[in-house]
């Protein structure tokens, strides 16, 4: 189970394996437009009902050299429209809405009554039932709210604040993966194994309490984002209005006053994702002197942490920072910045007037989608969201069969011998520095399609007729159930996402993967495809989640996922050197004329591409054993490869949405994800790349990692 907010877009999804992105030229950007076919064709392509690449969604007009993107996607981009209920469409959200048509078909089944009572399908279908009764929310308003709006009203001091921070505490931040990162809450709490001792669970203590994404919402000059922050201001004062709070506009001009005052202290993206610097162990009766201003023994026992010896702190300065505002602000703003985002939060699973006005502002303003999604979609999205091991179970069973996850074993097997080959046969590295990263690949954990121990949920009480306080309960047993690992040995098997979910992640911490189900699907993988289809869409994502282990992230945790620099100084300095190589590249495209891709906060994911298109590719071509790889619609195998890959990543964005990606998302834009090859020497002679063409790299310009 991982709860984080409904997103008011249900489907623009934030990805820790991809982004669906503008159609910008490699030089300078063209904001994505929104002209084509229905939506309706966007599911489908001339190649509908064939296994391999879709080549009915190429452009051959376009060189591969001159844009690699657009040859593989070009008519696709041409003729599809973005749905009016999403931020942006591509390969992801087609699945992704795929898989929330099944688990809305096995929600609206445990919901008809003839589950069990008190077991998991029972509890996932009266929670969807909940949701979808839509006359008992309106019903209902916010009265279940009133409990938890008075005790905020009645705060008196501000050690009952510190207290009231602290319960408001949440595991629902994870700095390593950043599709959940960022919190709303004062503080994020990261529960995950501890860095210096990889066998225990240990406590992470991040920044927070911004409404919207990034700090640079906040504090940039442009009058673009002076907009959005009247814009925010004015979502604020209409919250407070619709819960009939008089003085709104007063109100809401402190919140974002003080949020404006935390973005100042807040650490970036990019400072955030230095992980040699996020490991600060705090003991607990040391956070007074650390960080004066708010009554940290109150905090910790509000959040339950006040029998921990020691939290990690991972952005000290910001930390800081906050707890000196909570003294300087007065209690009054305070009681209402809690106030407007217990509403704010709440507000997916209010009635209707909320909803519409959080999706005005974080649905249109923010993400650029014209129409709400339907309420199923939602009602399916935050069932899936808040029971996910429960709805997961009822999902793999109608759709993935044993046969799948073998033969998805059998590629992870490939590619992993094939990583640990480029390992041993690299002429720059260190023996002792190659055993170690051998070691951690002969180490790592893969899991395919499924956790293999399902969470235990039986304590948690569901009922078919408390929609919001269903949400509240499960916020809060899943906090407990976080807190009860704190100290105790870590479970390397433990996953972080759902069956149904579609995408897949790297645990450095544990030297772990995760591959749902949902993502093991056409065209990532399909059982029936072409090997060179298959290993160029899944093989690469597979290698680019082994390849995390080696980024300049990963690099830095051993095969026990301890924090500890197992590299000689002049094989780190190789590595970082093709790092800061491969920043310059990425910080070249500029999607938009204001606004350019962030080499340093993608690197890690950008590291990651190259090494698993080179991973990917030597397991695909072992695998053929030395014969010849069949041809498919007049490609080779090799081109077969690559264009699978470059199709990996078909997306585009509105504009709002695609700017917010470049802002906050460790991910580049998916453009340029697909020219990734241009590192690669094999797609050169596949493709038939030449100088002078656009793309173009010299062999030496090519970025070579792992």
């Amino acid at each position: 189970m991982h709860l984080r907010p409904l997103a008011v877009a249900v489907l623009a999804l934030e990805l820790a394996c991809a982004s669906n992105e503008p159609r910008p030229t490699p030089a300078a950007a063209a904001p994505a437009t929104d002209a084509g076919v229905s939506s309706a064709r966007a599911m489908e392509s001339p190649d509908a009902g064939r296994h391999g690449i879709d080549v009915g969604g190429m452009d051959p007009a376009i060189a591969p050299g001159t844009d690699f993107f657009l040859y593989a996607n070009g008519t696709w981009l041409r003729d599809t429209e973005i749905p009016a209920d999403q931020a942006g469409w591509g390969t992801f959200n087609i699945l992704a809405q795929k898989s929330l048509v099944r688990t809305r078909a096995v929600l609206e089944a445990a919901a008809g009554g003839g589950a069990v009572a008190g077991s998991d399908e029972r509890k996932a279908g009266d929670l969807y039932a909940s949701f979808m009764d839509e006359a008992g929310v309106e019903a209902t308003g916010i009265e279940p709210l009133r409990p938890q709006l008075a005790a905020v009203g009645g705060l008196r001091d501000k050690t009952a604040l510190a207290r009231a921070l602290g319960q408001q505490l949440r595991a629902d931040v994870d700095p390593l993966n950043r599709a959940v990162y960022h919190t709303d809450r004062l503080f994020g709490l990261w529960v995950a194994p501890d860095m210096a001792k990889p066998s225990v669970y240990v406590g992470y203590l991040m920044q927070g309490g911004l409404g919207m994404p990034d700090r640079e919402y906040y504090l940039a000059e442009s009058p673009r984002m002076a907009g959005i922050r009247d814009r925010y201001r004015a979502h604020v004062a209409k919250v407070f209005a619709l819960a009939g709070i008089a003085g709104g506009e007063d109100r809401a001009k402190a919140i974002v006053d003080l949020e404006t005052r935390m973005a100042r202290v807040h650490a970036t993206r990019a400072e955030s994702f230095e992980v040699r610097r996020a490991y600060n162990p705090w003991k607990r009766v040391e956070f007074g002197k650390r960080a004066p201003g708010l009554d940290w023994t109150a905090f910790f026992d509000g959040a339950g942490l006040q029998r921990q010896p020691m939290v990690v702190v991972w952005q000290p300065k910001a930390i800081t920072g906050l707890a000196a505002l909570v003294k300087q602000v007065p209690l009054a703003t305070w009681k209402d910045w809690m106030t407007f985002h217990l509403l704010d939060r709440a507000s997916p699973y209010l009635p209707r007037a909320f909803v519409d006005e959080r999706f005005e502002f974080y649905g249109k303003t923010l993400s650029g989608a014209p129409q709400l999604a339907e309420r199923w979609k939602r009602g399916t999205f935050a069932t899936s969201e808040l029971l996910g091991d429960a709805v997961g179970k009822l999902y793999v069973a109608r759709h993935f069969p044993p046969s799948a996850k073998a033969q998805v074993e059998a590629l992870v097997t490939n590619i992993r011998a094939a990583f640990d080959r480029r390992i041993g046969a690299l002429d720059w590295m260190d023996p002792k520095t190659k055993e170690e990263a051998r070691e951690k690949v002969r180490t790592l954990y893969v899991g395919i399609g499924y956790p293999e121990h399902w969470e235990d949920i039986s304590g948690l009480e569901i009922r078919r007729d408390d929609l919001l306080g269903n949400v509240h309960r499960v916020s809060v047993f899943e906090y407990q159930q976080k807190l009860g690992r704190l100290g105790k040995p870590v479970d390397k098997t433990e996953w972080c996402m759902s069956p149904q979910t579609v995408n897949a992640v790297n645990l450095p911490l544990q030297n772990g993967l995760n591959f749902p189900a949902a993502i093991l699907e056409p065209p990532f993988f399909d059982p029936v495809a072409p090997p060179a289809s298959n290993y160029g869409a899944i093989g690469s994502v597979i290698g680019h989640e082994i390849s995390h282990s080696f980024d300049d992230q990963g690099a830095m945790f051993d095969a026990q996922g301890r924090l500890r620099n197992w590299w000689t100084p002049s094989d780190f300095a190789r590595f970082e050197e093709a790092g800061a190589r491969l920043i310059k590249q990425y910080d070249a495209y500029q999607p938009f004329p204001d606004l350019h891709v962030n080499g340093k906060l993608t690197l890690s994911e950008n590291i990651a591409d190259v090494a698993g298109i080179a991973a990917a590719h030597d397991g695909w071509t072992t695998s053929l054993q030395g014969a010849e790889p069949p041809a498919f619609s007049g490609f080779s195998g090799e081109q077969q490869f690559f264009i699978a890959y470059a199709q990996n990543w078909r997306g585009k964005l509105r504009e709002a949405m695609a700017r917010q990606r470049i802002i906050t998302d460790g991910h580049a834009p998916g453009h340029y994800r697909a020219l990734t090859v241009r590192n690669i020497d094999s797609w050169y002679t596949a493709c038939g790349v030449q100088p002078g063409q656009a793309l173009y790299l010299t062999p030496e310009q090519r970025v070579r990692v792992w």
